[in-house]
């Protein structure tokens, strides 16, 4: 691959059209752009809390959750990222590399995944947790 630069547009040429080239052509353009898209917007996901006393708060640059468990969760995120608390029960993460976000957003919802009987747990913010009925009373 090489990539050129002519008059403020940058171009990605391939040597050949083998089926490698082609999928390496598509896959180096698309990780540009998102270099580009970052740079100019950000990337930004958003974390809900959903349970009973789960919440999350900042201590200077330190998140540190109450997810039910006997102790603090704590989580130092690397300096390329920011981590904001707009509400206890929300965590929005963002910065410029969009690999690093979504690393740091799996991460945190890593901690405690949501379950599907309750549906307590860290969620992304469009994600959909699948229900499930649970045990019924024996007669």
């Amino acid at each position: 691959m090489e990539v050129e630069i002519n008059a403020g547009e940058l171009n990605i040429k391939r040597k050949d059209d083998s089926r490698k080239n082609r999928a390496l052509h598509g896959l180096y353009r698309s990780l540009i752009q998102n270099m580009v898209t970052g740079v100019n917007d950000g990337f930004s996901k958003k974390l809900e809390l959903v349970g009973i006393g789960y919440r999350a708060e900042m201590k200077g640059d330190v998140l540190v959750m109450m997810l039910g468990y006997s102790h603090p969760t704590v989580f130092v995120a690397p300096p390329e990222v920011t981590i904001e608390v707009p509400t206890p029960n929300s965590v929005v993460i963002s910065g410029i590399d969009k690999q690093l976000v979504g690393l740091v957003a799996s991460k945190i919802r890593s901690f405690r995944k949501p379950e599907p009987y309750k549906g307590k747990g860290i969620k992304y913010e469009n994600e959909f947790v699948r229900r499930k009925a649970g045990k019924t009373a024996a007669k």
